[in-house]
């Protein structure tokens, strides 16, 4: 039984490696860059949502801010609450009909609907970690002089990234599990290219079990680098501390070239022991 389902493998793998490959190679391209695009658009949207409006504002601030966050929020929920199989059919095969706007590139649909919706997810998760970062840091950085944006880009989001990497890395391979739902708008990524084997073929099993290793490989190396990666950015573990006084080079208790060191051209102003 196994001898068999091995041999159908290798059968499927030998006449069909090229397209595997292919179909790999445009699932890690969408999944990579729609990561990358939805994170900007998380940044972006989390940022603006953390923005602080205070009572002594212009309205017009007051108002444009309530109005974006107002926004956001609905972007948030309509993209989290629907499944992304829908969202490709509607914009898509719906925008001709809503807005007369076709689509001729499937790059580009795809594209667009994989990083709205990686988007929406992380606009929470740079919400909640900015709001995560303690709070006397914006104050110091307030104390010193520092405005909103100066405190944002050089204190606030370096932690900030630092903190939801992992979740990044949760929604990048999420991203290049979920890409196989672009198959219903023609996307040709892994998953297309196992219904097209699994049809011509007759096999579908052997190419599903294809399927199943070339996703698992790809998710464990993804997360081996982003572990890779965490480590990195988390610094090291252990420090040493200076055993020595960093203000004692100021004392005099050094040498230059050629000179005695501090003891001996002293040594007359010390008292001797009888």
């Amino acid at each position: 039984m196994f001898e068999q389902l091995f041999k159908d493998i290798g059968i499927v793998w030998a006449k069909y490696g090229t397209v595997y490959l292919t179909g790999i190679l445009n699932t890690l391209l969408l999944a990579t860059g729609a990561t990358l695009i939805g994170c900007v658009i998380g940044f972006i949207c989390g940022i603006l949502q953390t923005i602080p409006i205070a009572p002594g504002d212009f309205w017009l601030k007051r108002f444009l801010l309530r109005a974006l966050r107002a926004v956001i929020r609905v972007y948030v929920e309509v993209f989290r609450g629907t499944p992304m199989i829908l969202q490709a059919v509607f914009i898509y095969y719906g925008m001709p009909y809503f807005f007369g706007i076709a689509f001729r590139d499937i790059w580009t649909v795809s594209m667009l609907v994989v990083s709205v919706n990686t988007g929406a997810y992380m606009a929470e998760s740079v919400r909640g970690g900015i709001m995560s970062i303690d709070p006397g840091q914006f104050e110091g950085a307030k104390a010193i002089g520092m405005n909103h944006f100066q405190t944002m880009l050089y204190i606030i989001l370096p932690q900030t990234l630092r903190n939801i990497l992992p979740q990044i890395g949760n929604n990048y391979i999420i991203n290049v599990k979920d890409t196989s739902v672009m198959f219903i708008i023609g996307f040709q990524d892994f998953f297309a290219v196992h219904k097209m084997v699994s049809g011509a073929t007759f096999k579908y099993f052997p190419s599903a079990l294809l399927e199943m290793g070339g996703y698992l490989f790809l998710t464990l190396l993804a997360s081996f680098l982003l572990r890779t990666l965490e480590r990195k950015m988390k610094g090291q573990s252990n420090y040493e501390l200076v055993n020595t006084d960093q203000l004692v080079l100021t004392a005099g208790n050094y040498k230059f070239s050629g000179q005695a060191p501090y003891e001996e051209t002293n040594r007359d102003y010390r008292r001797e022991e009888p």
